[in-house]
Formats: C-alpha cells, sequence, structure tokens
C-alpha cells in the first residue's frame, strides 16, 4: 500500500515538474490520461482558447475547442488508437479565442511507468494552418488551370498600337504593380477580361489564381454561395460545405465580370470584403479572412443604376478607385488591320490552313462597319471565314455583317414605329419577369431567344432603362 501511495505521489511530482516546463514551451500541449481524458493544459493551449485550466477537464473540453466535422472524422481512429496505445496523429482544426478555427497537427504520445503501464497521454499541438491554406491555394488554383485551359480565351495578347489602346495599356502598367480594386468599363465583347489578366499577369500576384466569375451567368439565388462558399444544410441541396470563389483566389486576384448584375443582399456582402477583407460561408458563422485583389467589369452604366437605386453608392465607390475605360472597337479602327493579321493566323494554324495575305476588300469591309459585337464579334468572323476558306488569299462575304441600323434607310416610318413598339414592349415584358436580368438561363434573352449581345444592343437601340426593372423587383 505504502509502495502504490509512494508511486503516485512521485507520478504527481513529476506531474508538477513537467506542467512547470511545458508552460514554458511555445506549443500546445494537452496531458490526458490512460483513456484520452484531459487533465491538464499548458499555458500556450490556454492562451489559444481563451479557455481556464477548469475547463480542460470538463467533458465538453475537445467539443468546445475542436471542430465538430474533425471530431466526427476522426472518432473512431481515436479511440481504436487509445486502445492499442501506440503513438498516433490527426490533422484537426481548433478554434481560437477570437472565433476563428486553425489548422493543428495534433500528435499523441503515451507514457509509461516504470512496470511499463500506460499512466498518461501527451498530446501536441503544431499550428499547420499556413500549410493546410497553402495545399488549399495550390488545389484551387490547379482546378482553376484546368477550367482555363478548357475555356477558351479570346486572345493571348493585347494586339493594336492606336492612341486609344496606348491610354489603356499605360493605365495597366501603373495599376498593375498595386493591390489597388481597378473598374473595368466598356461595351460587351471590347476585351474587358483581357485587361483584367493583363493587371494580373504583371502583378505581384501573377504567379497564384486568377478566378474569374460572370455574375450575369448565375442564378440570382446562387449568387452569394458560389463567391463566399456555403456550409453544409445551408439550404436544400447544399449536401456538403463548398468552397467559395473568393477562399479559392485567396491570394490572387478574382475578376468579376458583370458586376451591375449582382443583387443587392450580395452587394452588401461584396462590400464587407472590399473593406474588411473577410466574409462569412452561406449558412455559416465563421468569419474568414483572404488577401484577395479585386477587378471588376461592368457594360453598363453604374453611374445609372446607382441614381436608379439598383446598385450601391458605397460599393460603387470602393470599386472605381481606379477607373478603365476599354475603348470600342469602332474607335480603334487603325488597330483592325493588326487585328485581323493576328486572328487570321491564329485560326489558319489551328485549321491546319496556310493563308498568305488578305484582300484589301475585306480590309476595307472592315475598317467600314460599325463592330457592334466589337473584338468578339471579329474573332467569330473571322474563325468562320477561315474554316470557309479554300484558297490562299482570306476573304469575307459582306452579307455576314450586320448592317448598320443608323445608316441604313427604312422606309415606311409608321410601320417601322409600330415594329419598334411591339419590339419594345416585348423586351420590357421579359425584363419585368426577370426583375431586369438579361444573362444567364434565365434571364430575358433566354426568354426572347435572343443571344444576351443582340437584346442588349436592342434595348441601347430603344432606350430602355433596365434599372427600373430591379428598382420594380425590390418594392
Amino acid at each position: 500500500m505504502d509502495a502504490l501511495k509512494h508511486a503516485e505521489e512521485k507520478v504527481r511530482e513529476d506531474e508538477r515538474a513537467l506542467r512547470r516546463i511545458t508552460d514554458a514551451i511555445p506549443e500546445n500541449i494537452v496531458i490526458l490520461d490512460p483513456d484520452g481524458v484531459p487533465l491538464y493544459a499548458n499555458r500556450a493551449t490556454l492562451d489559444y482558447t481563451g479557455l481556464t485550466a477548469a475547463d480542460v477537464v470538463r467533458s465538453d473540453f475537445r467539443a468546445r475547442i475542436f471542430h465538430p466535422e474533425d471530431l466526427e472524422r476522426v472518432r473512431d481512429q481515436r479511440q481504436a488508437a487509445l486502445a492499442d496505445g501506440v503513438p498516433f496523429e490527426f490533422e484537426l482544426r481548433a478554434l481560437s479565442k477570437h472565433g476563428a478555427y486553425r489548422w493543428f497537427l495534433t500528435r499523441y504520445k503515451p507514457f509509461h511507468d516504470e512496470h511499463g503501464r500506460l499512466v498518461r497521454w501527451y498530446a501536441t499541438g503544431t499550428d499547420i494552418d499556413d500549410r493546410k491554406r497553402a495545399e488549399d491555394r495550390m488545389r484551387n488554383e490547379n482546378v482553376a488551370l484546368r477550367e482555363e485551359i478548357v475555356r477558351s480565351s479570346m486572345f493571348e495578347e493585347i494586339v493594336g498600337s492606336s492612341d486609344v489602346l496606348r491610354t489603356v495599356l499605360a493605365q495597366i502598367t501603373k495599376v498593375a504593380p498595386t493591390d489597388s480594386t481597378v473598374l473595368i468599363q466598356g461595351e460587351t465583347g471590347t476585351g474587358k477580361e483581357l485587361i483584367a489578366r493583363a493587371i494580373h499577369n504583371r502583378s505581384r500576384r501573377a504567379s497564384r489564381a486568377f478566378i474569374r466569375v460572370n455574375c450575369a451567368a448565375m442564378p440570382l439565388s446562387l449568387i452569394a454561395s458560389e463567391l463566399f462558399g456555403h456550409e453544409k444544410g445551408a439550404f436544400t441541396g447544399a449536401l456538403q460545405r463548398r468552397t467559395g470563389r473568393f477562399e479559392s483566389a485567396d491570394g490572387g486576384t478574382i475578376f468579376l465580370d458583370e458586376i451591375g448584375e449582382l443583387p443587392h443582399e450580395t452587394q452588401i456582402a461584396l462590400l464587407r470584403v472590399l473593406q474588411e477583407r473577410e466574409f462569412e460561408r452561406v449558412g455559416g458563422n465563421e468569419v474568414i479572412s483572404v488577401d484577395v485583389r479585386v477587378l471588376a467589369a461592368t457594360n453598363t452604366d453604374l453611374t445609372q443604376a446607382v441614381r436608379d437605386g439598383a446598385f450601391r453608392e458605397d460599393l460603387f465607390y470602393r470599386l472605381n478607385v481606379f477607373p478603365i475605360h476599354v475603348p470600342a472597337l469602332r474607335h480603334r479602327v487603325g488597330d483592325i488591320p493588326l487585328l485581323v493579321e493576328y486572328l487570321v493566323e491564329r485560326y489558319a494554324r489551328k485549321a491546319g490552313k496556310r493563308i498568305r495575305r488578305i484582300s484589301k476588300e475585306t480590309l476595307d469591309l472592315f475598317e467600314t462597319y460599325h463592330w457592334p459585337g466589337n473584338i468578339r464579334e471579329l474573332q467569330n468572323v473571322i474563325e468562320r471565314a477561315v474554316i470557309l476558306s479554300d484558297a490562299d488569299v482570306f476573304r469575307v462575304v459582306a452579307s455576314w455583317l450586320t448592317p448598320d441600323p443608323a445608316k441604313s434607310a427604312v422606309r415606311g416610318d409608321s410601320l417601322a414605329g409600330d415594329l419598334a413598339q411591339r419590339e419594345r414592349a416585348l423586351i420590357e415584358g421579359a425584363l419585368r419577369e426577370t426583375h431586369g436580368v438579361i444573362g444567364g438561363a434565365t434571364g430575358a434573352a433566354a426568354k426572347l431567344g435572343l443571344p444576351r449581345q443582340t437584346l442588349e444592343s436592342k434595348i441601347r437601340k430603344l432606350g430602355i432603362d433596365r434599372y427600373r426593372f430591379k428598382t420594380t423587383s425590390k418594392e
């Protein structure tokens, strides 16, 4: 009996000495009994969790500090390892006193007395959050790279030497090395994404992810989830937690195309990211901090949208730190020969054809055409012509180009007026149904069976204010 008491006192004395030592160690350490029940945590652990020594011995200690998903994931393995009495380790997320989870590598080591009996477990926690985030970034960048390879780009480089384009390139050179938010404005098809990529590629973030989000191509109900992610069970169909685009872009750049299509509640969340660099997933309360540069683009007049109440004024000013206006192709006619030469060579090589020259008639036609679809339309026309070409001279049939309505004489003013009124009524009806949304599977363009570019051209031509339908939707 005396020997047993002496042994127990020896263990307690050893533990007191060990506690003094562990309190001086900056790594998190927890001492547990043979069954894995916590008995003591060192000062570093208490400082990180904000708990007291009394909290450590409570039955809910582990549930209070570790992420519930991780506890469920390792529960059976932990029990089996404790029963075997051999060293083991896990990666788990531990909650800090500031309310944020960080990843830790938790190692369990058994301690035996002189008779070989298991008397204690010593668990150490090493912060590996930075490593885990780097691994996640690499996975996300690999996903983004695969998407980039699959998705065809307009063209690899900005082509042209006109004065208006030189102005844009000078702006890119100045703003790219900074982390400033950029608002890229211009008509559909002018190459706004190309400008965004040029900014990213010339920035310190060039080696990190470039994540593109088309705000008009997603259902309104899913935009927030797409941008910020969601927790399991956040809404019907959310069967597991999903990382959003902002988390995927951590350390890199996110390009928000057609920013004017964001619903009001998502505008508020985006404003928070721009101001505080943090957000919460849909259905969650964990605050997630990100280091992301935001580039946005629009083909609409956001100042008018602000006046109409369709776009938040404070968000507009946050986005409009450094505005860049991308000129329409009709305003950079001098660049058309270079663009045509570049694109003809590109598509000829892709098609395995050899085109030696471009006909003067075709260049004259291109230089006098108004290009409502801008560079994207030019690209499509050239690709089609290359596919159909059987000669070594590049030519385009004039009928492929849409006549300029401003230059077309239309007879029968009353008939034209009637048709315009009917067209206006149809378009306004579709905009009313979709609350001003043009793109996407449920947008006005899809309802009318028109390409988005065509519908936007008609809206501009008829002078329809799409934003008043957004305003109506909030009433």
